[in-house]
């Protein structure tokens, strides 16, 4: 949830929207810290983008399905997805699934 912290109210209600069932709390490991240090290095992001390496690398050693993000410049960015992407299979990670929260979530009627 760290993520949402500094995100609009209406940005972080979004969550409430997600049935918890489909929603995983995970921790950040040292195998995402040497994951997140792989993005740094491959220049996927910048230093100061680390913050968002580590979610990615979280989501991935946790082999989630899909991470949805309202993060368009470092995160949901095709650029980027392809970045980390690239960065995980080199590492012997599957690809992961990146989405906005308009492509996950239901439209209202």
């Amino acid at each position: 949830m760290l993520e949402l912290e500094g995100a609009p109210a209406e940005v972080r209600g979004t969550l409430e929207k997600v049935p918890s069932s489909y929603r995983e709390d995970v921790e950040f490991t040292e195998e995402a810290s040497h994951l997140a240090e792989q993005y740094l290095h491959s220049g996927v992001v910048g230093e100061a983008s680390r913050l968002d390496a580590q979610h990615i690398a979280t989501a991935t050693v946790h082999r989630t399905d899909v991470l949805v993000s309202w993060n368009f410049k470092h995160v949901v960015n095709l650029d980027r997805i392809r970045g980390y992407n690239s960065v995980n299979l080199r590492e012997g990670y599957p690809m992961l699934e990146i989405r906005s929260p308009q492509e996950v979530l239901p439209y209202d009627e």
